[in-house]
């Protein structure tokens, strides 16, 4: 479990394809606490550490067809920023909101604006008319919890402070960018149960 609250930004290393399968080899600022087995939202999925090469201080986790269908991870290349958190603490703080590291889908950056100080983004996904999504709710984007807001059927804003800006993968995000995201898990409960009640 995770809370949406972004530790650090993480950079992609080297990409081994291994059948569909892809392993990413990350360098990471906390990888001396690294451990084998060990969980981690990349982009806010949640993928588990199967090596650690202490020479060049990385690690690698592996991504399966279905976890690169859904997300942004198989378009990643050499280079790129990712956003890492660890799994949550059983006596820490709840800062951001539930987030399994179980991406839904992807979204595409539609717009970037500012506005009084903030970078205002819209996202354009599927259009769902059932989304679970509810005004000044919550959102998991590319791992990051989010209040969402001028919801439709297929976009919804967040907006941006400049810190989470800096300290994220955000400020390098661009219109037709793809990121990954996560409906809250107790939207998602919500409205299965009401959609199988209405059957």
């Amino acid at each position: 479990m995770f809370t949406g609250i972004i530790e650090a930004m993480g950079t992609l290393k080297n990409v081994r394809p291994e059948g569909s399968n892809k392993h990413f080899i990350i360098e990471a600022p906390f990888f001396d606490e690294l451990k084998i087995d060990q969980s981690l939202a990349h982009n806010g999925v949640c993928l588990t550490v199967v090596d650690l090469d202490f020479k060049n201080k990385t690690y690698t986790v592996t991504a399966i067809d279905e976890t690169l269908r859904r997300s942004n991870l198989g378009q990643l290349k050499p280079g790129d920023k990712i956003n890492l958190e660890r799994a949550l603490q059983a006596n820490a703080r709840l800062d951001g909101h539930i987030v399994q590291g179980h991406v839904d889908q992807t979204a595409f950056v539609d717009r970037i604006r500012q506005e009084n100080g903030s970078h205002i983004f819209t996202f354009r996904f599927e259009d769902k008319p059932e989304h679970p999504l509810i005004e000044k709710g919550s959102c998991a984007v590319n791992g990051v919890s989010l209040t969402v807001f001028n919801i439709t059927n297929k976009t919804f804003d967040v907006a941006i402070i400049p810190f989470t800006m800096e300290h994220t993968n955000f400020h390098t995000l661009k219109p037709g960018d793809t990121v990954n995201i996560e409906f809250d898990l107790i939207g998602k409960y919500i409205e299965q149960l009401t959609r199988n009640y209405l059957k």
